[in-house]
């Protein structure tokens, strides 16, 4: 039976739950109610606006035409055992959580990077490529031509950033003369933010390397090169699927705090010359667009009604244990074979016919 309903399960929608997570999850359940109904579902809040897991769980039996989407790292493993007979797929935006996915369960990655990683954990289960979409805000209001006037020379989101960029480069840019703006606090237009400044660093590597999980999909480089701003950023995790450097953007930490002051200097006083390459920033905005995620997601709901029609067991990868047994033992085959008087053992060893 064809899906007819997608249940997205998060914690809450609280301000308590607020997290680039969360946004992105209840932006991509309103992305996808325009090719299929959608719902949210939170399993730790009560909430007046949507339904509560455990109670949908208690009065319903399971349907085959609800897709119960999970993506809460940590929270996954424990959902999918709850949610054991129903139709389950995950929404995979970090990697690292350590855990493994049953047979046969689907992955919907928002990055390469992540793509790439189940890829290799659970390489026999359907896996998808759903990338995070950027809101139309970016797209439509970003300042790419850059005309305006920008008062900020280099603009840090402190939440995430390194403390090399918070504690070295940042007061050594303003002892440089350079209006430098650290930005903590909640902000009620970032696009307008944005628009302001020349030069945006960025620099989560070690943020998520301290969490031991990847950055997920990577948006504040490529909500800032919507608004025509000069990137310099690390290049971690899912920031490499779209953070071309020297092209699309410029990494940050490279080498000597030096050679980050001067090319920093550099953009601030020609950003033209130093933005991303304009014919390659059109064509990464259309694919990220919310019209283009929107057909990603139609082709994976087709594909995974198309899954649940088909009979037999799941496929199943060996245990890295067993294919590296298997490796070592032709290894020490590869160098009896290379014995001398091998052939002649092989035949002492042959049963007679």
């Amino acid at each position: 039976m064809p899906t007819q309903l997608i249940r997205f399960l998060v914690p809450g929608t609280s301000r308590r739950f607020r997290c680039g997570g969360l946004s992105v999850e209840l932006q991509t359940a309103g992305l996808v109610r325009g090719c299929c109904p959608t719902e949210i579902v939170t399993y730790r809040e009560r909430s007046a606006e949507h339904p509560f897991f455990e109670d949908l769980l208690q009065r319903e039996p399971v349907r085959s035409e609800v897709l119960w989407i999970v993506s809460w790292g940590f929270d996954v493993p424990k959902l999918i055992r709850r949610l054991a007979g129903h139709r389950v797929a995950y929404h995979a935006h970090s990697s690292g959580y350590g855990f493994s996915l049953p047979p046969g369960l689907p992955v919907l990655a928002v990055s390469r990077n992540t793509l790439g990683y189940w890829g290799d954990r659970a390489p026999r289960n359907p896996l998808f490529l759903v990338p995070n979409a950027l809101e139309p805000q970016w797209i439509e209001r970003g300042d790419r031509q850059g005309a305006g006037l920008r008062p900020i020379d280099v603009l840090v989101q402190a939440r995430k950033s390194s403390d090399y960029v918070l504690t070295q480069l940042v007061p050594a840019l303003r002892r440089c003369g350079l209006a430098v703006e650290v930005q903590s606090g909640w902000v009620d237009d970032l696009v307008d933010l944005f628009n302001q400044a020349k030069v945006v660093l960025y620099d989560s590597a070690e943020y998520w390397r301290g969490r031991g999980v990847s950055e997920g999909f990577g948006l504040p480089p490529l909500e800032a090169m919507a608004c025509g701003c000069v990137v310099f950023t690390s290049l971690n995790h899912a920031l490499a699927d779209h953070c071309d450097p020297g092209v699309m953007v410029h990494q940050i930490g490279c080498g000597h705090l030096d050679w980050d002051i001067t090319r920093i200097q550099q953009a601030v006083a020609d950003p033209l010359a130093w933005r991303a390459m304009p014919s390659r920033l059109d064509q990464l905005l259309d694919d990220s667009g919310e019209a283009a995620l929107q057909r990603r997601w139609i082709h994976a709901l087709q594909a995974l009604d198309g899954l649940q029609r088909s009979d037999g067991p799941a496929l199943i990868s060996a245990p890295t244990w067993r294919l590296r047994l298997r490796q070592r033992l032709r290894r020490v085959s590869g160098v009896v074979e290379r014995l001398p008087g091998w052939p002649a053992l092989s035949m002492l060893r042959k049963p007679d016919s």
